[in-house]
C-alpha cells in the first residue's frame, strides 16, 4: 500500500488542528457557529461552476474550515504556464474538483488578510486539435494559499481575492492522446477570487 499520496491529508489535518489551537487563545469567541457561502465567478466564465461552503466553529475567532465543489474550461494561459504543453493544441477542462479547506484569519474571519490550506481531488478531461477522441485523469492537490477578505458594506458580503501554490500528482487515468501527452507539472499555481455572504 502507498501511503506517499496520503501525506498531504495528514499535513492538512495538523495544519487545521494547529490554527484551531491559535484561534482558543482569543478572549473573545464567537457564541455560535456560522456559515459562509461562496462563489467563485471566474469557473462561470469559463463555462463551469465554483460552489463553497465554509464553517466558522463556535468559540473559534480566527479558524474557518470548508468544502467545495468547482469545474471549468483551463483558459489558454494556465495550459500555456507548463512549457511543455505551450502551443501544443491543448483543450483542457476541470471537469469536476472537490476540495478541503482550512483557513486561519489574521484579524477575524472574513475580515483581512488570512493563510490556508486545501486538499483537493481533481478529474480533467484533454484534447487535442490535432488528434481525435479525449481522455481524462484525476489528480490530488495539496495547496497552501493566503489572500485578503474585503467587507465593503455594512453587512456580511465579502470579496475574497487569493492565491496559491501546491503539489500536484495523478492518481488514476491517463494523460496521453495517441502518442502525444499532456504534460502534469507537480507543481501548480493558481490565483482567483471569491465572493461570499457569512449568515
Amino acid at each position: 500500500m502507498n501511503t506517499i499520496k496520503y501525506y498531504p491529508i495528514a499535513i492538512l489535518l495538523m495544519m487545521t488542528f494547529s490554527l484551531d489551537a491559535f484561534a482558543q487563545h482569543d478572549k473573545q469567541k464567537t457564541s455560535k457557529t456560522k456559515f459562509s457561502v461562496e462563489i467563485d465567478p471566474a469557473t462561470f466564465a469559463f463555462s463551469g461552476y465554483g460552489f463553497h461552503l465554509r464553517i466558522q466553529p463556535k468559540n473559534s475567532e480566527h479558524l474557518l474550515i470548508g468544502i467545495g465543489a468547482y469545474a471549468m474550461d483551463m483558459p489558454d494561459v494556465f495550459v500555456d504556464f507548463n512549457k511543455n504543453n505551450k502551443n501544443k493544441g491543448w483543450d483542457v477542462r476541470l471537469n469536476q474538483g472537490y476540495g478541503l479547506f482550512g483557513e486561519h484569519h489574521f484579524t477575524e474571519v472574513n475580515k483581512k488578510w488570512f493563510a490556508g490550506g486545501q486538499l483537493g481531488l481533481q478529474e480533467y478531461k484533454i484534447e487535442n486539435n490535432t488528434i481525435q477522441g479525449s481522455e481524462s485523469f484525476t489528480n490530488l492537490l495539496f495547496m497552501a494559499y493566503g489572500g485578503y477578505t474585503w467587507q465593503p458594506f455594512d453587512f456580511n458580503f465579502y470579496i475574497k481575492p487569493w492565491a496559491g501554490i501546491g503539489y500536484n500528482s495523478k492518481i488514476s487515468g491517463t494523460n496521453t492522446l495517441d502518442t502525444s501527452e499532456y504534460d502534469i507539472s507537480s507543481v501548480l499555481m493558481f490565483a482567483t477570487l471569491h465572493i461570499g455572504y457569512t449568515f
